[in-house]
Formats: C-alpha cells, structure tokens, sequence
C-alpha cells in the first residue's frame, strides 16, 4: 500500500515538474565540472555548427568545438552566445564563413580557426570582434588577405597565419598597420619572397615577427621598417643571402635566429648594427670558424656578451683555446645538437669565468672524466649544466668538481651504467639532479654523500634492484624523491634513512610484493605524495595490517595497475592511519570483493578513482562510501556495478563530480541521485539503461533537472532500439489519464484495504459460497443436477475429514452398506469422477444424494473443503426446505468451539443431531447399536413430515432424566 501511494505521489511530482524549465544537459557538449561556463565539444561528428550550439546557455564565455566535419559556419551561428570570450574552432574542415557568423560577440577575446581548409575570408567576417586580442588561423589555405580584414580588431595582440599560402607580405602589413596594440605575428611556413611592402609601416607596437620556412630570396624593405622589432625569426629561408640585411636597422633587436639560411656570419657583422650577442648562431655553418667568431664578437660588443649560442653547427672539438678570444659571456652558452665527443673537464671555458649556464645536449659524449684536483681554476658562477640527450656510459669520480657551485645538473636520457661512487663530490649546492632514463643499477651511501642541499632527485626508469642502506643518509634536505620504473623489490632497514624532509615520493613500475615498513617509520610527518602503482602488490587474505599507520600527512596515494593480477583482496582496515588523504587511485586492480570498511578511515578524502578495479559484476556493499562526507570526485568506470542505490552512495552529500560509464545497471534509484545534493557532473555514457516505466522518472530527471550535468543525455541511446534515445522514449503508457485516474485507484485501494478485512472475517465462507454457487448455477452440470434431484443416485453423501476416515471405514460403511442395510454411499475417495474439478464432484456428490451425513469433529471444523459441503447441504435445507442434511457429532463439542463457525451453529440451532457414544457408556455396545438405528431411520426419511415423526418417537422414548449426557449411559444421543 505505502509502496503504491508514493509511487502515485512521485508520478504526480513528475508532471508537475514537466512545466519547469528545461534542464542542465548538452546534446554534444560538455560543460567544464570546475569552469562555469566552459564548454568542450569535441569529436562529435557533427556537420552542422547549430546542432552543437543550439541548447548552449547564453552564459557560455569559453567554448572549444573541435574535430568535427563542420564544413560551413553560417551567419548568426553563435547570436545567443553573446558573452563567449573564448572560441575555438580547430579541426573542423571548415571551408565557407558567413559574414555575420561572428555577430554581436562583442566580449570576444580569443578566436582559433587553425588546421581547418578555409581558402577565402570575407572582408567584414571580423567586423563585431572589438574585442579580440588573439586571432589563430593557423594551417588552412589562405592565399591573400582581403582588404580592411583586421579594420576593427584595435585590441588585437596575437595574430598567427603560419601555414597558409600567403605570396603577398604587403597585403599583411597594410591589414595590420593600424593595429596599435598589436604584439607578435607568424606568417611561418607561407610562400613569401620578400617583405616589400608598400607606403605602409608596421605598428609600434609589434615586437615578435616570425617568417620562418618562407621562401625569402631578400628583405626589401626599408631601412625602418624592422626599427620596433625585438624578436625575429628568419630561419630556414635558405635562399636568404647576407646582403639583404644590409641598411635595415635591427639595433633593437634583442633575438635573430637565422639558421638555415644562406647567411654569412662574418658579412653580416660586418654590415649589420645588430647587437651580435642578440643573434642566435646554431646552424649557421660554423664547424671551423668558432674562434673567428669570438674575435669579431670581441670587436662587435667589447668585452662582455649576454648570449652565445653555437648549436647545430657540427662542431667536434673544443680546444681549451677556442673561446679565448670571445667576450665573457655572461648568462648562457649553448652548445647542443653539435657532434662533441670530449669536454675535457670544460677546459674550453677557463676564460669564461662569468658563465652561468652550459647546454651540451644532443652531441656524441660517451663519457665524463675524472677531474680531481688539482686542476685550473673553477667555473665557479655556472649554476646550470646539461648534458641531456647524450651517449654518456659512464661517469668519473669529481666529474664536476670545476662547478661547484651548480644547482641544475642533467644527466638525464644517456645511458649510463656506471655512475662513480664520488662522481658527485663537491656539489653541496646542487639542488636538482636528473638521472632518469639510464642505465645504472647501483646506488651507495657515498654516491650522494656530497649533495645534502639536494631537493630534487629523479632516478626514473633506471635498472636499480635494491637500495642499500644509508643510500640517502645525507639527503636531510631532499623534497621529491623519483624512483619509479626501476627493478627495486627491496629496500633494505636503513635504506631510506635521512630523508628528514621528504614529500613527494614516486616508487612506481618496481617490482615491491610488499609495502615496506620503513614507510611509516621515516616518513610519519612528511610524506604528502606517494606513488606506488604498477607494481606487484598482491593480498590473498582479508587480514592484513595497514602500511601507512602513521603517515598522517599523506595526500596523495596511488596503488593502481598492480602486476600481473592486481590486488585481488583488499584487506580490512588496509587504509587506517590516513585521516589526510586527499586523493586515492585503484584503478586495473581485479579486486574480488571491496570490503563494507575499505575507506573508513579515508574522511578527509575529496578524490577517489575505481575504474577497472574489480572482477566482474561488482556488488558494492551498503555504507561502504558512509565516511567520505568530504569526497568531491568519484570515479567508478567499467566496474560492473549492477545497482545504484540510496544505501551505497546516499552518504556522498558533497560529491560534485560521478562517473559511471561502462557498468551494468538497467536503471538508476531517482533517491539515489537525489541524495547527492551537491552533484553538478554525472556521466552515464555506455549504460544499458532500459527504456521502460521502471526509468520514467530518472528519466524525467535527466531532462529537467537544473543542477547535474548529464554527460550526452540526448545521445544516450535505448539498448536494443536503434532509432530512440533515452531522454525522449515513450513514457505515456505511464501516466496514463492520471487526473481521472489518480482519484478512482487512490478511493479503490482505500476502500479494498478497509472492507477486505471485515468481508473476510464476516462472509468469507458465504463469499466463497456464492462464489461456487454461482458457477454452478449457470453451469450445465448444475440444470443436469436439478432435473435428477427427485430421482437420486446415492442415498446418501458422507463428509468427513481425513482424521475421522479410520472410523468412516470401521464404523460407519460396515453399518450401512452392511449388516443388512441396502444403503448406497458417496464417498469421495471412491466415487468422484477423476480429472474432473473438485468443486463440481462435490456439488455432484449433493445434489446426486438423497441425504448429506456429516462427520462433525474438529478437525471437521478446521476444513475448508468439508466447510464448503456443509454449506452447498444447507443451501438445500435452509433455501430449498429440503431435508438433506444429517449431522454425526464423533465427539464431544462446546458451543463456543462451534460458535466461530456461523453456518454449523446455525445448522445445529434448527436441526436434531446425532452424537456417537463414548467409550465410557455403561454399556458402549447397547449404545452404538441405537445410534445405528436411529441413523438408518433417519437416511430413508424423505419429507419434513417424516423427520418430525422420528424426532417426536424418539423424545417420547426418552425419559426427562435421561437427556442429561452425566446420568444415563444408554439414552440415544439426538439432541436439539
């Protein structure tokens, strides 16, 4: 009843809210759960802009369409998305733009029309955009720019047109002229010859020109033109010859690159005022003219120069002199993608004692010596020094010790396998060391003996198997630890030892089968991120004491993607300790069964992740979520969840971010979801949810709910039904003619539930009477009965219960079918027809006897299907006043026993009754033989008449004194 009337109620609160206003879902985009207001609509595969705008709200300020087949944006395409600031239109195969595709976004900011096919634009297409500060149109195939294209774009700083096909540079000078606030433009990998140019100037306020991989042959143009230009870029123009430098000002200029050009580094010196220590010479051809080079840059800027940067010019010595002549330099050197082999302890740059930073990567070192002291003066001022991307094996003892005073050292990407155990000494200022993505396998307590200011050590994808203790002992200073990606099974006790301040700590990728003690040991107030995923953890019993007992800092924990099986039994009580943790991942783990007090202790957790965690269909267990009240992101993907209930999730009140894709649930509780107030962002992609009544109101809810973002509710489909989506499947046969409805079925449960109890306490049996009755009124076999009533097949149909059969069988058939009786009896277990319907066989056996004996006990009583003959013999007698009913009382019955069967008392009120002797008569013999006399006398009576003559012969037999059942031991037992 309950259960009805609140599914009444709901359905009524269902059409109610039909008329509120439409909801917070997207057809093909998805609202940023953290940004309001940011939109992604990416890979939809839409052809049609409008079909992916058209349900967008108008607060809509930043929005990405991306990867679609768009083709055209015709006019007014964004007119009620009037305050975007934000619009990225990127790989789209965008051809055609309408002139007024762009109308009234006044508060435009930024436009991105990159890798699309758009060959053409038309000359006001930019009109509306006041605003705009940054412009892409990157990758397409313009080949000219209309006249007045950037007339109104007076906000414009950023305009890139790389990778088009632009011929004419005085077409984008002249659209671009009266951009006064205009910055930076890349016209990159175009087909421009020259930067002729008309009686245009550029703006002041352009400072970044980018003209590489053009086809420049020459400048031409005048002397003023580059005057405001600090960055410019002309590299890979290879036709361009040094003399089209000459007479142009660069002298504000502070960075040229001209590499791949045909350039001569010593001409253009010469004929240019550019600052030399503003021009980038990396691959400019000077394998063999590095130290004419210094001498000219000697002659150009004095004695010092900020910059010098020699890559990629094939250089394969550096003699310890080549340098000598330059001026100090004093910032940076960069000497990458050359072919060195030897550094010789960086004897090339002794005079450089002012240098700051050294880039030797990309060259051919296979080694670093030993450079123990004493050796020549040290490089004391350089604080960075990279030797990435090397072939470097191996490492000498003091291969730094001319820098001592480096904070940035790389080592990183080489292939080193022997890293020698002093190689680090005398860097006690070091603060960043990368040696990830090498070779070695050994760390000792003296290798980082030296370095105790260190805070940033990355040993990443090495080969080391074990750390030994007092590896780290003087690493008191250390902040981030990375050893993921190695071999390490093992630490050993005092492996970890003097990490007095670590934070961050990445084990990852190793082969750990347990989580080791001296964890929680060293890192019990330190440790905020520990990263222990893909390796080989595995738990076969539910009984295991939690690792991270006193890591009381830990934030952020992951322990997803465990080797080869995963975790398969996560232990009770297995997170205990961490009241701290912010984020948890347990992802691709084959968990069998997640424990109802898994996360207790994880309350101060606000991100959780699940996705792929368990094997097969996962049974989340009620309250198992009860503690995570401050939990604002869960991830529970592909898990096989088959129910989304109020019990396992309806604890999760500041839960703002669900994703449920790929599981198993047909349909989803509406006070689950309604239990999670706080919910902005839900994704129910890849759920066979059924379309059927049993999801009418999630349905419901999807489509007009105000505060939870259904991640593609209008391309969720119905499994099985090609054509219908979800949010719009059929729900009428639901709420079929409700307002007539919802009155009658709420009066007809109310009256059913109050008059069914009283109808079945007071006329059950004359219900079911009737019931039977009516049946065989109007059956053939009952005019069949009543045409043969005068003319009766038995005389007489015995009704007994099966506990009174043994007497039936003894005593009563023996007496009147036997002993000289002609009497012809009904009985059920010998005379109904079989296979046929046992209500007929009984209306039958009454209506084919001339008389019905009852074999009245209490078990009698307690039958229904002898409460059932009794009523179709009294039908006869009391509606028929036919005289057909004979009752045979085996034992003594009080009238408050017969009081609760109201047709029996009503039977033994008007008629005479038969009661059989007890065993303790006088004289029990003399007694039965009465009580089968009277019996015959009574069967072969046929009238009302005859009965009365009996009843009056046997009252007159009787004396007063001997109806008293106490004081006569053979009177005949008829009483009235």
């Amino acid at each position: 009843m309950a259960s009805l009337i609140y599914w009444l109620f709901s359905v009524a609160f269902v059409l109610g809210a039909v008329q509120m206003a439409s909801g917070y879902s997207y057809s093909n985009c998805i609202e940023d759960a953290y940004w309001k207001g940011t939109f992604k609509c990416v890979n939809r595969e839409e052809t049609k802009i409008t079909n992916i705008t058209k349900d967008l709200p108008s607060y809509t300020i930043n929005l990405t369409i991306s990867i679609n087949h768009l083709g055209v944006i015709p006019d007014n395409s964004f007119g009620h998305l009037q305050k975007l600031e934000q619009l990225r239109l990127d790989r789209n195969n965008i051809t055609t733009i309408g002139q007024f595709a762009f109308k009234n976004l006044l508060h435009l900011t930024s436009l991105n029309l990159s890798f699309n096919q758009i060959s053409e634009l038309n000359p006001a297409v930019f009109k509306d955009l006041h605003n705009l500060t940054f412009l892409s149109l990157t990758n397409n195939t313009l080949k000219r720019l209309p006249g007045g294209i950037f007339s109104t774009l007076l906000k414009l700083e950023t305009l890139i047109m790389s990778q088009n096909h632009l011929n004419n540079f005085s077409e984008v000078a002249e659209s671009v002229s009266h951009l006064v606030n205009l910055t930076k433009i890349d016209i990159c990998f175009n087909n421009l010859t020259s930067l002729s140019h008309s009686n245009v100037s550029l703006p002041k306020s352009l400072t970044t020109l980018y003209l590489s991989r053009n086809n420049l042959s020459t400048l031409g143009c005048n002397q003023s033109f580059l005057e405001n230009i600090k960055v410019l870029d002309l590299s890979y123009n290879q036709r361009l010859p040094t003399m089209a430098f000459e007479g142009v000002d660069l002298r504000r200029v502070s960075y040229l690159r001209l590499r791949s050009t045909s350039v001569k580094v010593m001409e253009f010196l010469n004929i240019s005022n550019i600052n030399a220590g503003h021009v980038d010479f990396s691959d400019m051809g000077l394998e063999n003219d590095t130290e004419l080079l210094c001498i000219l840059l000697k002659e150009k800027n004095g004695e010092s120069i900020k910059n010098v940067s020699l890559g990629s010019n094939k250089i394969v010595n550096l003699t310890n002199n080549i340098l000598n002549q330059c001026p100090n330099i004093t910032q940076a050197l960069d000497l990458s993608h050359n072919k060195l082999r030897n550094i010789s302890c960086l004897n090339f740059l002794d005079r450089q004692t002012m240098l700051k930073s050294v880039n030797l990567e990309h060259n051919h070192l296979t080694f670093l010596k030993s450079c123990k002291p004493p050796q020549m003066g040290n490089l004391t001022n350089i604080t960075d020094l990279s030797y990435r991307y090397n072939r470097i094996l191996s490492v000498g003892s003091y291969a730094f010790y001319r820098t001592p005073n480096i904070t940035t050292l790389q080592l990183n990407i080489n292939t080193i396998a022997y890293l020698d155990r002093k190689a680090l000494m005398g860097l006690n200022k070091l603060e960043t060391l990368r040696l990830d993505n090498n070779l070695l396998t050994d760390l000792f307590s003296e290798t980082f003996e030296d370095t105790f200011n260190l805070k940033i050590l990355n040993l990443r994808n090495n080969r080391i198997s074990v750390i030994f203790n007092r590896t780290f002992h003087s690493l008191k200073n250390l902040n981030t630890l990375d050893l993921g990606g190695n071999k390490i099974s093992h630490i050993t006790p005092s492996g970890l030892d003097g990490l007095q301040s670590l934070s961050k700590f990445y084990l990852d990728g190793n082969n750990f089968q347990t989580i080791d003690t001296s964890l929680y040991r060293v890192f019990q107030d330190t440790l905020t991120v520990l990263d222990l995923q893909s390796n080989q953890f595995r738990f076969l019993k539910e009984t295991y004491s939690s690792p991270f007992m006193n890591l009381s800092k830990l934030k952020d924990l992951k322990l997803d993607g465990q080797r080869p099986h995963g975790l398969t039994v996560l232990p009770k009580h297995f997170f205990r300790g961490l009241h701290s943790l912010k984020s948890l991942y347990l992802t691709n783990n084959n968990i069998f069964n997640l424990p109802p007090d898994a996360f207790d202790d994880l309350t101060g957790l606000h991100f959780l992740t699940l996705d792929n965690c368990c094997v097969g269909v996962t049974q989340l267990q009620p309250g198992i979520f009860k503690n995570l009240r401050n939990l604002t992101r869960l991830t529970v993907e592909n898990m096989g969840i088959p129910n989304f209930t109020k019990e396992v999730f309806g604890n999760l009140t500041k839960l703002h971010i669900l994703q449920l894709n790929r599981n198993v649930m047909q349909s989803i509780r509406l006070d689950a979801l309604e239990s999670l107030p706080k919910l902005h962002y839900l994704d129910i992609r890849n759920i066979p949810l059924s379309c059927t009544c049993e999801n009418s109101l999630l349905q419901n809810w999807t489509v007009h709910n105000k505060n939870t973002q259904v991640v593609y509710l209008y391309n969720l489909p119905c499994p099985n039904q090609e054509k219908s989506r979800f949010h719009n499947f059929d729900t009428k046969v639901c709420y079929i003619d409700l307002e007539e409805y919802f009155f009658l079925s709420t009066a007809v449960v109310i009256f059913l539930f109050t008059v069914a109890p009283l109808l079945y306490v007071k006329l059950y049996w004359k219900m079911k009477y009737g019931y039977y009755v009516f049946i065989s009124w109007f059956g053939e076999q009952w005019r069949r009965l009543r045409e043969k009533e005068e003319n009766c097949k038995y005389d007489a149909f015995i009704s007994y219960n099966s506990s009174d059969e043994q007497w039936v069988m003894d005593q009563l058939i023996p007496n009147l079918e036997g002993n000289g009786s002609s009497f012809k009896l009904c009985l059920h277990h010998r005379d109904f027809e079989l296979g046929r319907n046992i209500v007929d066989n009984i209306v039958s056996a009454v209506y084919s006897s001339r008389k019905t004996i009852c074999v009245v006990s209490r078990n009698f009583l307690k039958s229904e299907w002898c409460s059932l003959e009794i009523q179709l013999a009294s039908y006869r007698l009391f509606d028929e006043h036919r005289d057909v009913l004979l009752l045979v009382c085996l034992e003594q019955i009080s009238e408050r026993q017969v009081s609760c069967y109201h047709s029996m008392r009503k039977v033994m009120l008007k008629k005479t009754y038969l009661q059989w002797p007890s065993s303790d008569c006088t004289d029990p013999t003399q007694a039965q033989a009465l009580f089968w006399n009277q019996l015959r006398r009574a069967i072969r009576s046929g009238s009302r008449q005859e009965a009365e003559e009996i009843n009056n012969e046997v009252h007159e037999e009787e004396e007063p004194g001997n109806v008293d059942t106490h004081t006569s031991d053979e009177k005949y037992y008829l009483l009235t």
